[in-house]
């Protein structure tokens, strides 16, 4: 996984545009490696989810805090540089290992289960969202907010779906679970390339 992700990277950083298939690939390999990072540290080392929600959430300040000290912007409309697009790709890798360690601590650890952590972070989301659209903070920070947010939402979602009855979860398995979610992406991935309705104007 790691090797198709350097390769789906090398193309991505090749391209002279924003290209919805490419990035999505990368977006789809960065998210099963973020996940492979958090669960062999988890299940091969014994290293407590405590410690790896932790250790990812330092990681992830300080990726930031590089990249805002680099560039002095966080915003996601000003990457057209390859340096500010690594730091882009760090923090998103970041973001994946963190979130499910952070979806894991609280759906299993602390033992809320799949359907409590779902809602949990769903809020939390809900409540960045107001805090934008009601009362106007920052669109950079609310949009990284919520995007962190996103991880532990999917990785409850996962699990809620994948796991067994007998665990809290719906049992469809790992290889149904995979499916839904690839053929989910993969219906966004053809209509954004044919509707574009992602793609923004160019920076100056």
């Amino acid at each position: 996984m790691g090797a198709l992700l350097v390769a789906a990277l090398a193309v991505q950083f090749r391209a002279p545009r924003y290209i919805p298939g490419i990035y999505w690939v990368a977006v789809v390999l960065i998210s099963i490696v973020g996940t492979l990072i958090t669960d062999n540290l988890s299940e091969n080392y014994n290293v407590p989810l405590e410690a790896t929600t932790a250790i990812f959430a330092t990681a992830l300040v300080i990726a930031f805090a590089t990249w805002y000290a680099a560039e002095r912007t966080l915003s996601i409309h000003t990457i057209f540089t390859r340096r500010r697009e690594g730091f882009y790709w760090l923090a998103i890798l970041l973001t994946f290992a963190l979130g499910t360690a952070a979806g894991d601590l609280v759906a299993e650890k602390l033992n809320l289960g799949y359907v409590v952590s779902l809602l949990l972070f769903g809020g939390l989301i809900a409540l960045v969202c107001v805090a934008r659209l009601r009362f106007k903070l920052n669109s950079v920070g609310c949009f990284w907010a919520a995007y962190i947010v996103t991880r532990p939402l999917g990785a409850s979602l996962g699990d809620l779906l994948a796991q067994t009855r007998d665990t809290g979860g719906l049992g469809l398995g790992t290889t149904a679970t995979s499916g839904i979610f690839l053929t989910a992406i993969l219906a966004l991935v053809v209509y954004l390339t044919l509707s574009k309705t992602d793609v923004g104007a160019e920076p100056a």
